[in-house]
């Protein structure tokens, strides 16, 4: 799973409404707690379209892209990856 993580309420709302009308398939959801940010808010997306999320980031405000990967027990794992 990859999540967009951001400093405020204002930017995820608007990074949502620019991947939507990019018809990128996302999902918005609560910052998962493994990963440490601002806003409480974060946007899930797709690994198959991870090249077009940087081009898009670029002109956004984010905090962060993560690869939140589910380890042995159920545990999850945040990596920064940008």
């Amino acid at each position: 799973m990859y999540i967009i993580s951001f400093n405020s309420t204002h930017h995820s709302i608007r990074a949502d409404k620019v991947l939507e009308e990019k018809n990128i398939k996302h999902t918005t959801l609560p910052t998962p707690r493994e990963i440490s940010a601002s806003c409480g808010i974060s946007i899930r997306f797709l690994e198959e379209d991870l090249d077009t999320i940087k081009e898009i980031l670029r002109e956004l405000d984010y905090s962060g892209v993560y690869h939140i990967q589910v380890l042995e027990g159920n545990k999850k794992e945040a990596k920064k990856i940008f």
